[in-house]
């Protein structure tokens, strides 16, 4: 027995051994404004796979969804970890948060383009199957799911799921 499970222990040891999952901040513009995304995917997976957008919380483009990015890589998937506010902002107080995440409500255009900017780094991955794209978003970022899926955010010929989590 004691064999058994050393064998299963040492193959699911090598399984993880050789998968990595890579990560890279991406820096990029949409109408003069600068984004700071967050792009993680396995190398050990050949091929294509599924692509996903992920929005962040009213706090910004912080760890939490840099984490979540890495967590879906893990899982099979290349994440890319958008930023809706720009230059990467965070915030440590509500206030700070809530004046942020009004800005880009107050301007869902400006949003859509962000989203659809982050959309074309995700496609451009060498590792994204363009047609296999979904987006999730936390709190603020599942608001702003919502609404990129009430625009038709798929329209140019991608198909798209949503989940949304508030």
């Amino acid at each position: 027995m004691k064999q058994i499970i050393w064998l299963l222990g040492l193959f699911i040891f090598s399984a993880t051994a050789q998968s990595k999952v890579i990560t890279q901040e991406v820096k990029y513009q949409q109408g003069g404004t600068n984004l700071v995304g967050f792009i993680a995917y396995d190398d050990a997976i050949k091929g294509k796979r599924p692509g996903i957008l992920v929005v962040h919380e009213w706090w910004g483009h912080n760890d939490y969804a840099r984490d979540r990015a890495r967590q879906l890589a893990e899982m099979g998937y290349v994440a890319f970890s958008l930023d809706m506010y720009g230059d990467g902002k965070t915030a440590d107080h509500p206030k700070d948060a809530g004046r942020f995440a009004g800005q880009v409500k107050n301007n869902m255009d400006t949003a859509e383009a962000r989203f659809n900017a982050a959309r074309q780094q995700l496609v451009a991955s060498p590792y994204t199957d363009s047609n296999k794209l979904a987006a999730i978003g936390y709190c603020f970022g599942g608001g702003i799911v919502l609404e990129m899926a009430r625009r038709g955010s798929d329209k140019r010929g991608c198909k798209f799921s949503w989940q949304f989590r508030y």
